[in-house]
């Protein structure tokens, strides 16, 4: 049987295809705050989610994102 070869992109919506609503939270949530290795896998989710939102959500999105990101006080690196 010869290899399949998939992108990380394909591989993680197979991964995610066919899970209901409960599972899809359960996934998000289980790859916060846990090893860097999660962090793609939300990436192509965000990106899925990003891609089919209107304008305005978007908007909302970045306003949320400015917001806690301000929130955090960071210092400049040097």
């Amino acid at each position: 049987m010869p290899a399949i070869t998939l992108t990380l992109r394909e591989a993680i919506m197979h991964k995610i295809n066919g899970k209901d609503e409960a599972a899809l939270r359960d996934m998000i949530e289980g790859s916060i705050d846990v090893q860097e290795a999660a962090l793609p896998g939300l990436g192509v989710v965000f990106e899925l989610i990003w891609k089919n939102l209107d304008d305005a959500k978007q908007n909302e999105l970045v306003s949320v994102l400015k917001q806690q990101v301000d929130a955090l006080n960071l210092k400049p690196l040097r």
